[in-house]
């Protein structure tokens, strides 16, 4: 079977087509969401449609043979408001980085508690219902607020639906009986707002034939999960860490959903053949992006120079790259990115080096958040993204994590998730461990530092962040 697997994602929109042997063609389309002052950051929905359809259509024609289903992963927890009658969209998208809701969670704060208990995620706005509160205050009363998965199925489908996996990333899904809280509803300001069917991930929610003939469309999944499951992440403990804009480590709890006190969220990993499972879920919210700082600054063309520009030693220079706040365990949409440490010597080799650490030191901290919940450290780290290709980023998270990372063999981990989704949702007969394609690391990175080199620097640089956030609480 060939699945048109469509990965819409932040910077750019990948179209790959798959059969049961492999990628047969890619198109890609670029997208870059506008960064405004205070905090916001929007896309336009009708580039997001459109990058969807022509890498679509491009992938397809390239592949030169029948779809037999379309596949959707989405990013997660970027709204807009749309007419449901017409599919036009009322206001642009509000990116899952916007940070404009500060104020709808500050005057909630009081029921922070209550909601982590109903939904496991923290009240932030990085979540989809501040957000879809902070729209219908500013931007308009009418229509539908939906996350963009749901408006791009409308386009192809005409269906109204989105997976459980992407409800549970919207703080208004109760995460034990995985349906949609009236209670939270009210919280946020959304009594009676329309919401979307909740459908499976192996489930065909419609057809669409924006992509030559009419085929089914199936396989809706979020973006990270999608990962998860293409990196074959199917038993407890198991994990993998996405380096795209943001590093978004996933690790699979099973089949129930603990409610972690050290600021560690749970999601919805995905439903297949009727059960549920879950993922602790940490972000990094920017990595490619602080590479893209990196470059607009003229410290480096691209990111393939990363490692030919980085030093050897970042020389006392710390970084926290946290341009868009910071997530787990802190919680600080406040918070910035700042360098510390360093001195007339330092130069853009250090400085690289040290926006590469503060990255990983990252990704360690987070992963250092699930011990408790399995009992041991993490075994070993699945990764994926653009930024795999630095060696000096994935050696670093190596000695950070003190645990062996492997790289996933493809650039498309997204895609290829969904792609397995919707296998799943075609043949009722298959089994989950056997919908993804097989793989073997494309390279394995061990640790070069002793567990107490890599202690010592952890502790350094959670210390230069914890002053930097107490030097922010005095401003």
């Amino acid at each position: 079977m060939a699945i048109l697997a469509i990965d819409q994602g932040t910077s750019g929109t990948k179209a790959v087509v798959v059969d049961d042997d492999g990628i047969v063609a890619v198109a890609e389309r670029e997208l870059r969401p506008r960064y405004l002052s205070g905090g916001g950051v929007e896309q336009d929905p009708q580039e997001l449609l459109q990058s969807v359809l022509d890498s679509g259509r491009e992938a397809a024609t390239s592949a030169g043979r029948r779809l037999t289903a379309v596949a959707l992963a989405n990013q997660g927890e970027t709204v807009l408001a749309w007419d449901p009658a017409t599919g036009e969209p009322l206001t642009t998208a509000l990116s899952w980085q916007d940070r404009r809701a500060e104020s709808i969670c500050a005057e909630l704060a009081g029921h922070a508690e209550e909601i982590r208990s109903r939904t496991a995620l923290q009240l932030d706005p990085y979540f989809s219902a501040p957000k879809m509160a902070w729209l219908r205050r500013n931007l308009t009363r009418d229509g539908v607020v939906t996350t963009t998965d749901t408006w791009l199925v409308h386009q192809l489908t005409g269906e109204f639906v989105t997976d459980t996996s992407t409800a549970s990333r919207s703080l208004l899904l109760d995460i034990d009986e995985v349906a949609w809280d009236e209670r939270l509803l009210e919280l946020f300001g959304l009594p009676g707002e329309r919401l979307p069917r909740l459908v499976t991930s192996d489930e065909v929610v419609g057809t669409t034939t924006a992509f030559g003939d009419e085929v089914p469309v199936a396989g809706l999944i979020v973006d990270q999960q999608a990962a998860l499951l293409a990196e074959g992440c199917l038993d407890r403990g198991t994990a993998k860490c996405t380096y795209g804009t943001g590093a978004f480590l996933l690790v699979n709890l099973g089949d129930h959903a603990p409610r972690f006190d050290n600021g560690l969220t749970t999601s919805i990993a995905w439903t297949l053949r009727g059960r549920t499972s879950y993922c602790a879920d940490g972000q990094v919210y920017t990595a490619a992006s602080a590479v893209r700082w990196l470059c607009d600054l003229g410290l480096i063309e691209s990111a393939a120079e990363l490692d030919s520009v980085a030093a050897d030693s970042s020389d006392g220079v710390v970084c926290a790259p946290s341009f868009a706040g910071l997530a787990a365990p802190w919680w600080r949409p406040d918070a910035r990115a700042f360098l510390s440490g360093m001195s007339l010597s330092t130069g853009r080799p250090q400085i690289v080096r040290a926006v590469l650490e503060g990255i990983s030191a990252q990704v360690a901290e987070l992963a250092a958040l699930t011990d408790e919940e399995l009992g041991a450290p993490l075994v070993r780290l699945r990764v994926d993204g653009g930024l795999t290709r630095s060696r000096v980023l994935m050696q670093s998270q190596a000695d950070l994590l003190q645990t062996p990372i492997d790289i996933y063999g493809s650039e498309h981990a997204t895609a290829l998730g969904a792609a397995a989704a919707a296998r799943l949702a075609l043949d009722p007969a298959l089994d989950v461990a056997d919908a993804p394609l097989p793989w073997t690391p494309a390279h394995t990175f061990t640790p070069t530092w002793s567990e107490t080199e890599s202690a010592r620097f952890r502790r350094r640089w959670r210390a230069a962040v914890d002053a930097d956030l107490t030097r922010g609480d005095h401003a």
